[in-house]
């Protein structure tokens, strides 16, 4: 089966031949359009109760889309996207995202409800929880694909490098 997604418009590339990556807003844009056709991905949702599940949707030179279903208690920990731009939404139920930057560069905790969207540059850090009582599925969309991601933890100095992940590891 081959989604078809809504994707602006965007420069041919760069002299290298590799393809300039997409911005945060054409990225939630992806996002969004996505959420709105439940069509397309609501019998592709599995819940597991280890690990959240996950299934890449789509893939092109320039971004890839990802589908995540999140049970009661799951999170990714703090990470980042490897230098990669990014957006998700929040297509069923809720979620909770905390990252740096609240009153005196403190954690910052945003409630996530169905419908909510986040985008982010390159260099953006966070940590996605469900701590709701039901379960939540988001649609993410990075550019350009993915290609590391780095864990970390937080203490009381602030985050702290602990690993790096390839996609052999997804």
């Amino acid at each position: 089966m081959s989604l078809d997604f809504a994707v602006p418009a965007t420069d041919p590339g760069r002299a290298d031949g590799t393809a300039r990556p997409l911005s945060p807003n054409a990225l939630r844009s992806i996002v969004r359009d996505l959420a709105d056709r439940p069509e397309e991905w609501i019998h592709r949702v599995r819940l597991a109760t280890g690990d959240r599940w996950y299934e890449r949707l789509s893939a092109a030179d320039d971004h890839e889309v990802w589908l995540i279903s999140w049970l009661p208690g799951q999170s990714t920990g703090f990470h980042d996207h490897g230098g990669s731009r990014g957006a998700f939404t929040v297509a069923l139920g809720e979620l909770e995202e905390l990252s740096l930057g609240g009153p005196d560069d403190g954690l910052l905790v945003r409630r996530l409800p169905s419908g909510a969207e986040r985008a982010f540059g390159a260099a953006y850090l966070h940590d996605v929880r469900n701590t709701s009582a039901g379960p939540a599925v988001t649609i993410h969309a990075y550019s350009p694909p993915l290609s590391s991601m780095a864990r970390y933890d937080l203490r009381a100095q602030g985050l702290v490098r602990t690993a790096e992940e390839g996609p052999e590891q997804w």
